[in-house]
């Protein structure tokens, strides 16, 4: 059976693809660049942007039972027009492109960040509002995009919105290697009183989640489509120990340093401000939403995805971390 995955070179997207080519499917992974790795293990590739040529696309999904579009770009600072073409424009295309081509089920990545106001969201289920208010682009086009992915459900089209949160394991080329890599330049500092706590979800179930969706379009297509689902371990977990926790594993100290919430805020505040006035690309060290990510408290109820699509994670946080750092120093990224 033929399988899309755009962004199969990412995180998320190459895990779904080593996954289904074990269980014996087609997969084409779609994306910018080159995936010698995935080739080598059976994965057809296509390099295509997504926002551009709609007509590529419908010939590269012609003919697929299922696109899981989990391409985004995923950043806390840039160019409003890089986020609405790597995260809207992009996402049409693919809608179009299913309908286009016949494919019947779109599973869309999605975040927790489409509702995310600034304050606590503690086991808020998918009833909960998306944000009147988005203090970064990413947010506000992810919601934009995810709105269009479930508004395309119906007429041939069972579309599915997966909101992981926090992905991490082995592989990982986001969560996990900024926290490293901030701690080895010294720039890791802890926001708020280091209480709070988050939702994780580890790579393994993660797909697993993606899988589930895809088998419940294909047989509860009325109860599950249009839907978005909170996707995580289900184990709320204080942020700042488990971050302390995986720095151990990979031999570093623990967050030393400390701003109180008000003054991280305002240091954002000023450093978005000199940003935006200087056309400066690069990233600040702090964002209003990464201070917002750091110091509230964002966990969900995962109910309605254990429920309806099925999905029943393995791990623990405090086993999927051992799993993903614990077991070899080959887990480990190393310095460039």
């Amino acid at each position: 059976m033929k399988c899309v995955v755009t962004g199969g070179g990412g995180f998320v997207g190459s895990a779904i693809c080593r996954s289904l080519i074990r269980s014996g499917h087609d997969v084409l992974a779609v994306g910018r660049n080159e995936y010698p790795a995935l080739v080598a293990e059976g994965v057809t590739t296509a390099k295509h942007d997504l926002a551009a040529s709609p007509e590529t696309l419908i010939a590269l999904c012609r003919g697929a039972a299922v696109v899981f579009h989990t391409a985004a770009h995923v950043a806390m600072w840039g160019r409003r027009e890089e986020f609405v073409r790597g995260n809207i424009t992009a996402t049409r295309n693919v809608i179009a492109a299913c309908r286009a081509a016949g494919v019947p089920v779109l599973i869309f990545t999605s975040s927790p960040a489409v509702i995310a106001d600034g304050n606590d969201l503690r086991g808020v289920d998918e009833s909960h509002a998306y944000s009147q208010h988005y203090v970064a682009h990413y947010p506000a086009t992810k919601a934009a995009a995810e709105r269009e992915v479930r508004q395309s459900h119906g007429s041939g089209l069972t579309t599915v919105a997966l909101r992981p949160h926090l992905i991490f394991g082995p592989g990982d080329t986001h969560l996990v290697p900024t926290i490293v890599s901030r701690a080895r330049a010294g720039r890791l500092v802890r926001v708020g009183d280091g209480c709070n706590r988050v939702d994780l979800t580890f790579i393994d179930d993660c797909v697993a989640a993606h899988l589930a969706a895809w088998q419940a379009a294909q047989t509860r297509a009325t109860l599950v489509g249009g839907r978005a689902f909170f996707i995580s371990q289900g184990d709320p977990t204080p942020l700042w120990p488990w971050i302390d926790r995986v720095l151990a594993l990979h031999g570093l100290p623990p967050v030393q340093r400390s701003l109180p919430v008000w003054l991280a805020h305002g240091v954002a505040t000023a450093l978005e401000a000199l940003w935006t006035a200087g056309g400066i690309r690069s990233e600040p060290m702090l964002t209003k939403f990464l201070v917002s990510e750091m110091a509230t408290e964002h966990f969900f109820d995962i109910r309605a995805a254990r429920k309806d699509l099925g999905y029943q994670p393995m791990y623990s946080v405090q086993e999927a971390t051992q799993r993903s750092f614990g077991r070899s120093s080959a887990n480990v990224p190393r310095e460039q």
